[in-house]
């Protein structure tokens, strides 16, 4: 099940839709067998501890946890609130249209963005106030410091008052005409906002949105736009200002997020983001394998082929397991020892829509169905 990339051309949309059609035409001709599954080695106990709705996410929206709760959004516009160790749903709301990008909060104001560029905040589960954009945003907003942050597909970076809605400030810099469809990196680090231009990393300013520091992390390279198409994705892993992320089908890097220098970083040929603790990372390659680097220098510790053109999400660290979900809606378990297979448990029998997150001793599972799942490993 390899993965196609969803590209948007910032100049020519003819030309970036005809892009796509030919990649999933080349893609749909000649896809790899699923790796057979093998038995449940069940080493782990498992155990379902709830489940709930949330709507169709056919299009995957980032999940956001704040304390104890999960916000989650349906492609159509629901939004909810479910506590991570019952299930129970706190509050939802809807914002009358889909979205294109998922939900941010800060436990006081959450904010969506619509396929229509609208930024729209609640509050209590309550609209508050909608701010038309100039352009498509895929990432979900940062809200922190009575800010709403956004990163526009274009990777332009604007911020908001989250009382009022209004812009405070917009920083653009001249970018690629063809950027990856897909979220990127908008996060902050101690006073520090983190977002991304083509392969390097950027600390802002949030005050301002002048340029503290800007770190290289991969470098495009071929002869034509995509091939030379690098971009950094959601999906990090921090411990301290050890920052860990992946450059689109290029590479793997850890950066100091605080003094704005690369400190590592190694090939790798995956799409989606990547997971680790203090002294590992984790991540699924677009042929399935899922590989562990050692967080300090990157060197690589194992490979795991068991799950080979699975269709695999993003990785967690869940508890003493990593755990990722695949096309047919099973997380597996791996060890992060070794990438042994745990134990396997299954979900609706629809793909994994997005990245699993780890809350309250709880791994939180979305399938592409809207059914969210909470597992406890024991």
């Amino acid at each position: 099940m390899r993965q196609v990339p969803r590209l948007i051309s910032l100049v020519q949309g003819f030309l970036a839709l005809t892009l796509v059609l030919v990649l999933q035409a080349c893609a749909s001709s000649d896809k790899p067998k699923p790796t057979a599954l093998e038995a449940n080695p069940a080493q782990v106990g498992v155990k379902e501890l709830w489940r709930a709705s949330v709507g169709d996410t056919a299009l995957p929206l980032e999940v956001r946890v704040v304390g104890a709760q999960v916000l989650l959004a349906s492609t159509q516009g629901d939004i909810s609130a479910l506590d991570a160790r019952s299930g129970k749903q706190v509050w939802r709301a809807s914002v009358g249209a889909p979205l294109s990008a998922g939900v941010g909060s800060d436990g006081d104001t959450v904010a969506v963005v619509t396929r229509e560029n609208q930024l729209v905040a609640l509050r209590s589960g309550k609209e508050v106030w909608r701010q038309k954009l100039p352009s498509l945003t895929l990432t979900s907003p940062l809200v922190a410091g009575a800010r709403v942050f956004l990163l526009s597909a274009d990777r332009t970076v604007s911020a908001f008052d989250a009382a009022t809605g209004r812009r405070l400030w917009l920083q653009q810099r001249p970018g690629d005409a063809l950027v990856l469809g897909q979220p990127g990196i908008l996060m902050a680090v101690g006073d520090t906002l983190l977002s991304t231009q083509s392969g390097r990393l950027l600390g802002l300013n949030p005050q301002n949105g002048t340029v503290r520091w800007d770190a290289a992390v991969a470098m495009g390279r071929g002869v034509n736009e995509v091939e030379r198409l690098v971009d950094l994705v959601a999906g990090t892993s921090r411990v301290g200002n050890n920052l860990c992320l992946r450059a689109f089908q290029s590479t793997v890097a850890c950066v100091d997020a605080q003094a704005g220098r690369t400190l590592w970083t190694k090939p790798a040929s995956g799409a989606s983001g990547i997971a680790g603790d203090v002294s590992t990372v984790v991540g699924a390659e677009s042929d399935g394998r899922v590989v562990a680097w050692r967080r300090s220098d990157g060197e690589k510790l194992w490979t795991s082929e068991k799950l080979r053109f699975r269709g695999l999400s993003a990785p967690v660290v869940a508890g003493r397991a990593v755990a990722v979900g695949d096309f047919e809606g099973f997380v597996h378990f791996l060890s992060p020892k070794d990438g042994a297979l745990l134990a396997r448990v299954a979900s609706d029998g629809s793909p994994i829509a997005l990245a699993p997150v780890w809350v309250e001793d709880t791994l939180v599972v979305v399938t592409q169905r809207g059914t969210v799942i909470g597992f406890r490993p024991e």
